[in-house]
């Protein structure tokens, strides 16, 4: 089963490698959407793919890479991406 998610990441999440660490992570997993900052220190991720690959995506952020300190992920279920792949976006 496919699914969607938004997520809103919040902790020490910039200036850490944290929007390039998801995307390795989610291209590896075969997941489709994008990773941006946003202006408030969170990150801001769309995923779509199967629902495990999608889970497992989810489980990995709550660690993050080693210089982050993620202290919680808000989710919700959004619009699939129109394109295939999965990006990095400017700031928002």
């Amino acid at each position: 089963m496919t699914i969607t998610l938004r997520l809103r990441i919040r902790g020490v999440v910039q200036g850490v490698g944290y929007r390039a660490w998801v995307e390795d992570k989610a291209r590896a997993l075969g997941l489709s959407g994008w990773v941006r900052n946003r202006r408030d220190g969170s990150v801001e991720a769309l995923v779509s793919g199967e629902a495990t690959a999608v889970e497992a995506v989810i489980s990995m952020c709550r660690r993050g890479p080693p210089a982050a300190r993620v202290e919680g992920i808000e989710s919700e279920s959004a619009p699939a991406p129109t394109e295939a792949g999965f990006r990095m976006l400017p700031t928002a």
